[in-house]
């Protein structure tokens, strides 16, 4: 489905989220421009992107302000865990710096995902507080890497990095966008030239490896890096680029093939086995943020990914859910081809390292599928109600693995 399509959608005889969302959007433009707005189609230009619209739309946020002033729990636990991390204080002084370098020498990748989480938490505090010391750090740390940063480097862990802090940087700008402190054209400058070339280069090279080379959160991470700065700036030939990634990428990021496998009622619930389940927990449970967010963003658009594929994406998060909740899951030998002449590997059973560790996604995938749709979504809920309240940056560790998803979903997403 385009971006840009001018007319609204239809999807089993009705009108797609995205449609409603276009003509909504159309509508609004014509009223705008009054008169001439006549030869105006719904959904035919930049006014069709949902601003804030990534992780956090307008109602996300309204419904924290009022829960969280309200004194209601969970979202009060969620905010209380906000204001507890370190990196959510006003005072924090950000380390901008010209180069980023991620793996081999000279590694300083963590200055900046430092001062990404500290950027998206003061600018949640700022959202959901009002609190202008806090909206005013968030426009310092974003402006200082926004009029600084030129290059991320490093061996193949630099298309890591392009990633997973475009997409969480780009998420940070997103909520700051109507701040008058924040220079937007500075950040939306800084996105396009430093970090898309980097996933635009991974997405359609992948760093000249055998396609299947990659784990599924390389490409992930990249995706949500290309929708996201298609989002920051209006862009629609980016968006669309990462949606269709999504649909038919050759890697391993694209949803079959993150999803190889699929188990109809197993136990009554249907099961996907994920791309990266063989090789350890603490990246499996690292890609249902990373396709969270990418599925998230999305919805926030009016694309709906999350149901893509008969809901494959559930079917997966239930899968790494029971098993990370030390429960049998089934497993089909995993074969994919490595380095740059496709060398083949296998896996043959789940790999138990990590299982059961502690990542902020769960929230962001129970409050959609349990909550938004009404489904039943066993696993998943027992997961996110088990590392209740979420934290963010900063509660889980001081390592880049902590740092991978931006968390502080049950204050968020709660429902």
């Amino acid at each position: 489905m385009s971006r840009t399509s001018p007319h609204t959608h239809h999807e089993g005889g009705r009108v797609s989220r995205r449609g409603l969302l276009k003509t909504a959007g159309g509508l609004t433009a014509a009223l705008a421009v009054g008169a001439t707005a006549t030869a105006t189609t719904a959904g035919a230009a930049p006014a069709a992107f949902t601003h804030p619209g990534m992780l956090h739309n307008a109602g996300d946020i309204n419904r924290a302000k009022v829960r969280v002033a309200a004194g209601d729990d969970p979202w009060l636990s969620g905010w209380n865990r906000l204001t507890a991390n370190s990196h959510s204080q006003s005072t924090w002084t950000n380390r901008a710096t010209a180069t980023i370098i991620r793996g081999g020498t000279g590694e300083n990748y963590p200055q900046l995902y430092n001062d990404i989480a500290a950027a998206y938490q003061n600018a949640l505090r700022w959202k959901v507080a009002g609190t202008e010391a806090n909206g005013q750090c968030a426009a310092n740390i974003l402006n200082a890497w926004s009029r600084t940063l030129i290059t991320v480097t490093g061996n193949a862990d630099r298309f890591l990095a392009a990633g997973l802090y475009g997409w969480q940087f780009a998420n940070a700008c997103e909520l700051m966008r109507d701040h008058p402190a924040f220079d937007l054209a500075a950040a939306q400058d800084m996105m396009v030239r430093v970090f898309y070339p980097l996933n635009n280069q991974f997405l359609t090279g992948h760093n000249d490896a055998c396609v299947t080379n990659y784990w599924a959160n390389w490409d992930l991470c990249n995706m949500a890096s290309v929708m996201a700065i298609g989002i920051l700036t209006d862009n629609a030939a980016k968006y669309d680029q990462a949606v269709t990634y999504f649909k038919s990428g050759a890697g391993n990021g694209s949803i079959q093939h993150a999803v190889p496998y699929v188990y109809g009622n197993v136990e009554g619930y249907d099961l996907g086995q994920w791309q990266e389940s063989g090789r350890d927990q603490g990246h499996t449970v690292m890609g249902m943020g990373q396709m969270g967010a990418l599925c998230e963003m999305a919805w926030n658009q009016g694309d709906d990914l999350y149901s893509y594929d008969g809901r494959r994406f559930m079917k997966a998060a239930q899968y790494v859910a029971k098993y990370n909740l030390n429960m049998d899951v089934p497993f089909t030998t995993y074969t994919w081809g490595t380095g740059q002449n496709c060398a083949q590997q296998s896996q043959t059973v789940p790999g138990a390292a990590s299982r059961g560790q502690v990542r902020p996604v769960w929230a962001m995938l129970h409050y959609h599928y349990g909550r938004r749709l009404l489904l039943d979504d066993k696993y998943i809920a027992q997961m996110c109600f088990s590392v209740a309240p979420e934290g963010g940056g900063g509660d889980y560790g001081t390592t880049s693995g902590g740092f991978d998803q931006l968390g502080f979903g049950t204050l968020m997403y709660a429902k």
